[in-house]
């Protein structure tokens, strides 16, 4: 998905732990159990949203836009695929790393189960845009290695200007549309942003790493700032749409 402009630039010299390669930083135990808690958490997600956007399919009003949403469910079971492999190749077991996430996960897709192909295309969107944003505020601070796969598999899918070309025709179309995915939209923010503090919180290595602890971890203010440089680009996102955030 995209990346805000104040998103911290991976091109930057890196220090700490992020100028590290795996090998010399997976020495550090805590640091070794928050990437698996990490890729696990994001394997999840990658198998979550195949499953969504095959889902989203049978709401497709044409052949052409169900064969759009299939191959992007088809990148996002690759972009799995990769992860599941990395997991398993650091002596991790996919299913175990994936466990503790299945519950928050599933929760938010339940509570935020599209009516419409409209919806669906704004929680793609939106959705998965804010959680790529918050990964890839993680990923800076992580060793080269698993920061350059975590950036691969957040590559964007062709999702978002099939989305924002999509819901722009419909309010060109009806107008009152707009309204309605707004509020939609606003929702899925909130529930977004609730779903990635509870995931790090609920696990002690991930939220040790990401708050001071190991690596360089964000300290109290910087994890403010983090979370407002995701609104923004939610923001940002909402214009393209032609929503109001």
């Amino acid at each position: 998905m995209e990346t805000s402009d104040e998103t911290p630039d991976p091109a930057a010299q890196p220090t700490g732990i992020a100028a590290q390669d795996w090998a010399t930083a997976s020495a550090e135990p805590q640091y070794r159990a928050a990437v698996v808690d990490l890729l696990g958490a994001l394997a999840y997600g990658e198998l979550a949203a195949f499953e969504r956007l095959a889902e989203d399919a049978k709401l497709a009003p044409t052949l052409e836009d169900k064969a759009e949403l299939a191959k992007m469910a088809s990148a996002e079971f690759h972009h799995f695929e990769r992860l599941r492999d990395r997991l398993a190749a650091i002596d991790a077991q996919p299913t175990e790393a994936m466990a503790p996430f299945a519950a928050a996960l599933d929760e938010f897709h339940r509570q935020t189960a599209p009516s419409d192909w409209l919806e669906g295309l704004v929680k793609a969107y939106v959705g998965d845009s804010i959680a790529s944003d918050f990964y890839r505020e993680v990923a800076a601070r992580l060793d080269a290695d698993t920061r350059k796969l975590v950036l691969q598999v957040l590559d964007d899918t062709g999702h978002a200007s099939f989305a924002v070309e999509k819901v722009r025709a419909a309010i060109e179309a009806e107008p009152r549309v707009g309204g309605r995915l707004a509020l939609w939209a606003r929702r899925l923010m909130g529930e977004a942003l609730s779903q990635a503090q509870r995931v790090v919180a609920d696990r002690d290595a991930l939220s040790t790493m990401l708050v001071g602890g190991v690596a360089d971890g964000f300290d109290l203010a910087e994890v403010g700032k983090m979370f407002s440089r995701i609104t923004e680009a939610h923001t940002k996102r909402m214009a393209a749409l032609g929503l109001a955030a």
